[in-house]
């Protein structure tokens, strides 16, 4: 089966392709490739995936065999985190940048107990649907927490809210979201997007499945 050059939220991958160049989609997902030969294979949902118009399709010796890449376990990892904290991961998304846009949270209390929730959003850009992941996460998570880490694969969030980039829009959501990050103590982990991170992973399902139904459900720790 060839291949086919596509783009993933921003970062060019190699994607299974039929033979008329259209995407090999199973399950709505499609294999894919970061490089040639990593040793690695991963699914990424056939939404999020763009090919380029007139690309040529690669035979299938282009990439060299490989094994699926093994999602991380539910349970994130706890290095460096405080035992009695609260975990988040969140993930923004939207439809056309800008347009109809969601996000979604996982929560994990310290006892391992998972509650997720998600929100459609309206009209809006995949960075302002990131932020807003992370202002309800912050929402969401009981008040007497005594420690938070929110995991977010936006480097743009990070870099708003906590590495004091200047905010050139959404002035007035970043101003907020800092502002209550700063107010809970809480920590943003930067965690990379579609590598098989499993609470990364479902963050975005998530955020997808807010956009496809319109609607909101509250994580209720």
């Amino acid at each position: 089966m060839p291949w086919i050059e596509a783009t993933l939220r921003g970062q060019r991958v190699l994607a299974r392709a039929r033979p008329d160049g259209s995407l090999a989609v199973e399950q709505g997902r499609v294999e894919i490739r970061y490089k040639p030969n990593d040793g690695r294979a991963y699914k990424a949902a056939a939404h999020n995936l763009e090919v380029t118009e007139g690309v040529r399709l690669l035979d299938d010796e282009a990439c060299g065999p490989a094994e699926a890449a093994r999602a991380s376990p539910a349970k994130p990892a706890t290095h460096g985190v405080p035992a009695d904290a609260w975990i988040a991961y969140t993930d923004g998304a939207c439809s056309g940048n800008p347009g109809p846009a969601g996000h979604g949270v996982v929560l994990v209390s310290p006892d391992g107990k998972m509650h997720e929730g998600s929100e459609y959003i309206g009209e809006a850009t995949n960075n302002v649907a990131e932020v807003t992941a992370i202002l309800r996460a912050l929402e969401w998570i009981p008040q007497d927490a005594r420690a938070i880490v929110v995991h977010t694969d936006s480097q743009y969030a990070i870099g708003v809210l906590q590495k004091g980039w200047k905010a050139k829009a959404n002035r007035e959501l970043v101003a907020h979201t800092k502002a209550v990050l700063e107010a809970r103590r809480a920590r943003l982990v930067y965690v990379p997007g579609h590598q098989g991170v499993a609470l990364n992973e479902r963050a975005d399902a998530l955020a997808r499945e807010a956009i496809q139904t319109r609607g909101k459900r509250a994580a209720r720790p």
